[in-house]
């Protein structure tokens, strides 16, 4: 026997003989494991993982289904779903917006109000050391900051 028909002959064990059976078939039952059809079904998918995520430990058969639910969301989101790239500028007002802050706020960062005021205005750009500031403060890569 070639080792292509062992292979083949392997991939068909049913799942039943496998020890994830129990946890990934219930998960199956409730969600079948097929391509996203749209934004609705991926919705529910999205919505599916985050309750898998948020319970914690999960069994092999959870760990596996989980993994595969998250491989069909990638690949539907990867060829629906467009995010468009923002400026660093228009990253830190959402994040000013977000956690409630002011320019005052952040003059710390820049060293006056009114840099703060200029590089928001669009007057100024965002020097390296205000990337790397930023970057610390927020907590994110100095690169989403980049133009």
């Amino acid at each position: 026997m070639t080792d292509a028909v062992m292979l083949t002959t392997k991939a068909r064990i049913p799942l039943r003989d496998q020890p994830l059976d129990a946890d990934y078939q219930a998960l199956v039952d409730v969600f079948p494991l097929v391509s996203m059809r749209d934004d609705a079904h991926l919705s529910q998918a999205i919505a599916l993982i985050h309750q898998l995520l948020d319970k914690g430990l999960l069994s092999p058969g959870e760990q596996a289904y989980l993994g595969a639910l998250t491989d069909l969301v990638e690949t539907y989101e990867d060829a629906h779903v467009h995010i468009r790239d923002v400026t660093g500028v228009e990253l830190l007002r959402y994040l000013m917006e977000e956690g409630g802050l002011t320019q005052k706020d952040l003059a710390p960062l820049f060293g006056t109000p009114s840099i703060v005021s200029e590089i928001l205005s669009g007057r100024r750009p965002l020097a390296l050391s205000h990337i790397r500031r930023l970057s610390g403060r927020f907590k994110l890569p100095a690169d989403a900051f980049i133009a």
